[in-house]
């Protein structure tokens, strides 16, 4: 079986090797995955919005930094620090950021599964700017 920290980091490898990201996510209790300027809801939604990201995004960078784990029989719980980036092909973009993950997972039919999923960037309040990477 899998351990909590393989399987964040086969989600970032999936990521970079564009592959599907939905089956990461559990479809009960109703997850939840807050990005940099989305809130999802449910597996469905997800599923759908995964998949609009695929069609419009490559070239994905993801670089943990400081993956921490914990768990208690078959609930998990992580933070990171992430180097992340891709490519918007809808708008031909290159976005970078330096950013904060975090969630919790449950192992269903010994599997981990995202219940909750939370990505962030750091706002320096007195520049106004975002922390993005150079």
């Amino acid at each position: 079986m899998m351990t909590l920290s393989d399987r964040i980091h086969a989600y970032y490898e999936a990521l970079r090797e564009e592959k599907p990201l939905a089956p990461f996510f559990a479809v009960e209790p109703r997850p939840a995955k807050f990005g940099i300027q989305e809130r999802l809801y449910g597996h469905e939604e997800i599923t759908r919005a995964l998949a609009a990201q695929s069609r419009s995004t490559t070239d994905w960078h993801v670089e943990s930094t400081d993956l921490v784990v914990g768990h208690r029989a078959d609930v998990g719980w992580f933070t990171d620090e992430v180097e992340f980036g891709w490519l918007d092909t809808d708008e031909d973009e290159h976005y970078a950021f330096d950013s904060r993950w975090s969630g919790t997972l449950v192992r269903d039919d010994d599997v981990w599964r995202f219940v909750t999923m939370h990505v962030s960037i750091g706002y320096d309040f007195r520049s106004g700017r975002v922390d993005a990477s150079d």
